[in-house]
């Protein structure tokens, strides 16, 4: 069963200004210390879907709450996927965003695993234009902020019976986001999760949604209180899979970097670009399983001299220790990750040349 669209002619958006929209003032003193996801702009895109009317109603309207029907499925069945990705501005003041066709793809790989309409790649990139167009000036012009866009669609039909529902919500929201390091990157402490899994194999681990990262909560606690900042998962034959919310890269010491393949594992954006830039410096790169034995041991011997988280809040984190019950490893400290970290960052906030055709201009 397929839901996606034939159909890719722009849609007609209706937009209602929010007639309580912040200052200038107001929205300039939120940015001065926007944090991370607490602070939203004025407006919102929505898209409505029905099995009759397919993608329908397309507007921007004021950012508020959702009315929801307590009987909607998403409720019920966790139908809910969604993206995350940024917009930055350029020192000419123009707003780019990167590589946001992959988002679209991802995020229609992850409806069809939920089996939720698919969102012509056209209107995602559309419904960012859109949304920009009204709330251009909540994108950052400071160094190292951004505007965090998440995309998300739920199911909305109010039912209780098991099956995929027949009308969805897409939604578009804006988020002005902070450093994420304040006072520069720091490594950080990485907790091995033996009793619980983030996804199994033939389950939801390479869709986007939010039940994965609601099991990751319990372990992201209990490495809170071993004193660690994240948590990594392995799947059922031992093989490392990915950190709570982001991928993980190691460095050998003959420069190739490793990383895990497994059909559990979100297929990262940030870290296949990084990947990408790797290889284009003539470092060879390998997906493929990776055990927790092959980590430990080849931290040890020296086989491996670099770990590094990657994902898009972060871009690049360096892992400094893995411990777990009854053993704690400190990690080699390497320079590969904030080297690649500081080359792309240069590219998304166009300090370097874009010669790959990664940055989509929002503004325009």
């Amino acid at each position: 069963m397929t839901f996606a669209e034939t159909t890719t002619a722009p849609l007609q958006f209706a937009v209602t200004k929010n007639l309580a929209a912040k200052s200038p003032a107001e929205r300039d003193a939120l940015l001065a210390d926007p944090g991370f996801g607490t602070v939203f702009t004025d407006h919102m895109v929505d898209i409505c879907w029905s099995e009759k009317g397919g993608w329908h109603r397309p507007r921007v309207q004021p950012y508020g709450p959702i009315p929801l029907d307590p009987a909607a499925a998403v409720l019920h069945y966790a139908q809910e996927i969604f993206e995350g990705m940024k917009a930055y501005r350029h020192a000419d003041g123009a707003v780019y965003t990167f590589r946001p066709e992959q988002n679209a793809r991802r995020f229609n790989r992850s409806a069809r695993r939920l089996s939720m309409p698919e969102l012509p790649e056209e209107y995602f990139l559309q419904s960012l234009r859109e949304l920009i167009a009204v709330d251009g000036a909540w994108v950052p012009s400071q160094p190292d902020q951004t505007l965090y866009l998440r995309p998300f669609m739920f199911a909305k039909e109010a039912f209780l019976g098991v099956r995929p529902a027949k009308k969805y919500a897409y939604y578009v929201i804006g988020s002005p986001a902070g450093s994420y390091f304040s006072g520069g990157v720091k490594p950080v402490r990485i907790w091995l999760s033996e009793n619980f899994a983030r996804a199994a194999k033939g389950g939801t681990g390479a869709a986007k949604t939010g039940g994965n990262y609601a099991a990751s909560l319990l372990p992201q606690a209990e490495a809170a209180a071993q004193g660690c900042d994240q948590v990594v998962f392995l799947d059922a034959d031992g093989n490392i899979e990915e950190l709570g919310g982001m991928n993980v890269v190691f460095v050998k010491k003959d420069g190739t970097l490793v990383t895990p393949e497994s059909e559990s594992i979100l297929d990262g954006i940030t870290r296949n670009s990084l990947l990408e830039l790797a290889a284009d410096r003539g470092h060879a790169v390998e997906r493929r399983p990776i055990s927790l034995t092959e980590w430990r041991e080849g931290v040890a011997s020296g086989d491996i001299v670099e770990v590094f988280a990657c994902g898009t809040a972060a871009v690049v984190t360096p892992i400094g220790a893995l411990k777990g019950a009854g053993f704690e490893d400190e990690q080699p400290a390497g320079s590969l990750g904030l080297s690649l970290r500081e080359e792309l960052t240069d590219i998304q906030y166009g300090r370097r040349e874009d010669t790959r055709g990664w940055l989509y201009r929002l503004d325009a």
